[in-house]
């Protein structure tokens, strides 16, 4: 801020006062994330489960990211008729950005520590069988090293300002929900998240279970 000042007087170059302003908002955008973040996992609410159009969810999650990431080429695939899911209409959301931004972060890094001139890619695809619904996202960006077993696990990242937060939130989306998330990732090429939810949500899953042991 000295460069402001001369003689008292407060001199105001344009170019570096634009610059040192958008540091700032961009500092406190990063503290206000780290922030959320440690909120929503320190007080994970309780489930709400309804009968929701998975297509619909993971669409309005995908179209939030495409317009924020210009850059990236985005594709949406459904595999067949996509049953209604039981599901947390806010914590399915939730998942699916953080999976989502995971993945155009890993693609920028690529870009940037590789200097490659290449088109990052995120490609979304959602099938069902009779019982489980199956979401994955792969994207082609800087992938997870070697050794990634323990990235689910909070306050782990191999990001310089991440949080260690996002992946294991969306596990214990998916594990509330009475699903499973998977990673597989090649250092270089790119990560493939999956998660897999019961149709029928985990309450009318252990409803089924109960009235089978009663019978």
């Amino acid at each position: 801020w000295a460069a402001f000042i001369d003689d008292g007087q407060i001199e105001i170059d344009g170019e570096l006062f634009d610059e040192l302003t958008n540091t700032i908002v961009r500092q406190v955008g990063d503290l206000r994330k780290m922030v959320d973040e440690f909120s929503s996992f320190a007080r994970l609410p309780k489930p709400v489960f309804r009968q929701e159009d998975a297509v619909d969810l993971v669409r309005q999650s995908l179209f939030l990211q495409e317009v924020g990431n210009a850059e990236v080429t985005y594709s949406f695939e459904a595999d067949g008729e996509i049953p209604p899911v039981e599901c947390d209409r806010h914590q399915f959301g939730q998942a699916m950005t953080n999976v989502l931004k995971n993945a155009a972060e890993a693609i920028e890094a690529r870009g940037r520590d590789s200097g490659e001139d290449y088109r990052g890619k995120i490609a979304v695809r959602v099938s069902a069988d009779s019982e489980h619904l199956d979401v994955t996202v792969t994207d082609n960006g800087i992938g997870l090293p070697g050794s990634h077993e323990n990235i689910m696990e909070p306050y782990v990242t191999t990001r310089e300002k991440g949080t260690g937060l996002g992946l294991a939130l969306t596990k214990s989306f998916a594990e509330m929900h009475g699903g499973t998330l998977s990673i597989s990732s090649i250092e270089g090429e790119g990560t493939t998240v999956a998660f897999t939810l019961p149709i029928a949500g985990p309450g009318e899953i252990e409803d089924e279970a109960a009235d089978r042991d009663a019978a």
